[in-house]
Order: C-alpha cells, then structure tokens, then sequence
C-alpha cells in the first residue's frame, strides 16, 4: 500500500472511530434527546463551526452551487439529513445488536452498487476480504455464540436501518461518481451540504418538536451535540469523502466493520467493560479482511479496460 492509500486508509479508519464514539454517544442521550433534535442541532453546530472558513468561497463559487444543482440536493439528502437520521430512529424502535447485523449489508451493497453503477467490480481478493471481515464482525455481534442470533427477534426499526444503510451506500456511490464533477473543495462542498441537508431536516424536526416537544440543556446534552458536530460530522465526513475518492466506495465501505470493535474499546476504556477473546479475534479478522481487500490495484477493475 502506497503512501498515498496509506493516509487515505488511516483517514476511513479515523471516520469509523468517530462514529463508534458517536453510537456510544446516541445511546447514552436516547431518552434525553428525541433523534430528530440530536439530527438537526449536531448539524446547525457543524455548520456554524463550518461556515467562517468557507462562507466566502461558497458566496463566490455560487454559480458552480447552482450548477451542481440537483445532484448536491440528492447527496446531502442521502448523507446527511438520511442517514444519521433514520439511524437515530431505528435505535429509538429496535436492538443496538440488529441494527449492528443489518449494517454488514453495507460493503455488499456498495460492492454491487460499485459494479453496477461505476463500473468498478472489485476482484476476487476484495470479495474474500470482505467476508472474512465480516466473519469477524459476526463473531463480535454474537459475542461467540450462535444462540446469539438464534434468539433475535426483529421490529419495525429493522426496516428503518435498511433503510439507512441503503441511503448510505447510495451516498457513497453518488459521491465516488460525482465528487470531481462537484467542482467544490472538500471543506466548501461539506459545509453547502451540510446547509442543503438542514432544509431538507427542517420540517421533520419541526414535526417532531410539535409532537414530542425538545429537549433540555444540560452539560450531557449540549455535550452530545459539541462532540457529533466535531468528530462524527465534520472531522468524520471528511476524512471518509477522501477515502472514497483515492480508495473506491467499496473498499472504504469495508471499514464500517471496524464500528463495532472501535465501540467495544471505548466501551472498556471509557465504561470499565470487560475484553472478552471473541472481541480480540472478531477484531483480528476485520483487520486481516481490511488488508486482504483494501490493497491496490489490480483489486478494482474497470469495464471496458
């Protein structure tokens, strides 16, 4: 792996511990903050952090915003206002353990949107190294036992967390096929879609606040929101958008597995919650899943080449 794929790896591999942190985080305010609240003010902050550094830019470039038109609507719809959303749902009406299982779907889903979409079939060694990591990542929802999922039962946020993951892996997608045609910078692209992706939340969140009303301002509330906003959006989006580019959507969509592992070591170092062996070798195969498949070329073949 060349020093170029080197960073964009360590960068996905950041992305996914900022959002093992933001899991712990959603889990811990569930009952403190309904999930369209935590959606629609971790974004407002991020765009406030945002907007200094790339307001000007964004007023200049405002042609090429309007040029981009429908397809920046479409990605921050998917990327922003969909995903974390449905995700904070579907913890509202479903096991941490289910929506852990349907998120393996993720790097499927994107390897087959990858080919079919992009034309960007990944080889057999990709596929190989996809399940075994997520061999691993199965021996870790299980906690090593296969009476783990044979007692599962499944509820309506299931299908909410389909959902999710299939905004997800589209968003990916559109931002591997799209992001050059963009003609934003990383920062100034994040920041309008962060913009476009709250007027698309808006009127849910305002549905919300109608019907369940808000929530209060205490230190592990507003702390929430300060550490999403930093780490899980902006710090997390952009490391991830430069790993799609230099690195594909389907192998960046590989290092979702590591969530898990990253959420039960911040769990022991954070909550005092033992490491048991299936965590050390579920986690073992996710790394050497991640090797096997985030090598570089020939592991992506383009049709027609």
């Amino acid at each position: 792996m060349n020093l170029r794929h080197g960073w964009a790896a360590g960068g996905l591999v950041l992305s996914c511990l900022c959002w093992a942190g933001n899991a712990l985080v959603a889990r811990a305010v569930a009952d403190s903050i309904p999930p369209m609240a935590l959606a629609f003010w971790r974004w407002s902050l991020a765009l406030a952090i945002l907007l200094p550094f790339v307001g000007r830019t964004l007023w200049r470039q405002r042609a090429v915003v309007r040029a981009a038109g429908w397809r920046l609507w479409l990605v921050a719809g998917l990327g922003i206002a969909s995903y974390n959303s449905l995700l904070y749902h579907a913890a509202h009406s479903t096991s941490a353990i289910n929506i852990t299982l349907l998120n393996t779907c993720l790097p499927l889903a994107t390897f087959l949107g990858a080919g079919l979409l992009l034309g960007e079939w990944p080889a057999r060694r990709a596929w190989f190294g996809m399940a075994v990591a997520a061999g691993g990542l199965l021996l870790l929802i299980g906690r090593g036992e296969l009476a783990t999922f044979l007692a599962l039962d499944f509820y309506r946020g299931d299908l909410i967390m389909l959902l999710a993951v299939a905004a997800w892996a589209l968003y990916s997608l559109l931002m591997r096929l799209w992001g050059a045609r963009l003609g934003l910078a990383p920062l100034p692209l994040l920041g309008v879609m962060i913009l476009f992706g709250l007027a698309l939340m808006l009127p849910f969140y305002l549905a919300e606040l109608v019907r369940v009303g808000g929530f209060a301002p205490t230190p592990a509330t507003l702390g929430a929101i300060g550490y999403t906003a930093l780490f899980a959006s902006l710090l997390a989006y952009l490391t991830w958008n430069h790993g799609l580019k230099v690195l594909g959507a389907a192998r960046a969509s590989l290092f979702s597995y590591l969530m898990p592992l990253f959420a039960a070591l911040l769990a022991w170092l954070l909550l005092d919650e033992r490491l048991a062996f299936y965590h050390w070798l579920g986690g073992a195969l996710i790394f050497a899943g991640l090797l096997l498949a985030t090598r570089p070329a020939p592991s992506v073949q383009r049709s027609g080449e």
